[in-house]
């Protein structure tokens, strides 16, 4: 008996990881859909750079750029380095 609810638990539990992920999947294919319908990088939004605490040490060559579209803030640099 103890076997079987463990069991069922543990469906549940995977049940549960699986709807997160999923809708984790889903709220970034929409985000990448919005940001290529307005021709913006998804990672930097389009500003070009991503901002970094300053609590936080990035190894990157230019820290300003973004590392999804080298800067440059556009879809299309995003896709191709993608």
């Amino acid at each position: 008996m103890k076997k079987n609810k463990d069991k069922t638990i543990e469906v549940k539990q995977l049940g549960l990881l699986n709807a997160f992920n999923d809708w984790r999947t889903s709220r970034h294919e929409k985000h990448v859909s919005k940001m290529q319908e307005m021709g913006k990088c998804p990672d930097c939004y389009g500003r070009g750079f991503i901002p970094y605490p300053a609590s936080e040490f990035a190894y990157v060559s230019n820290a300003l750029d973004c590392p999804g579209c080298n800067g440059s803030g556009l879809y299309t640099d995003w896709n191709e380095l993608q």
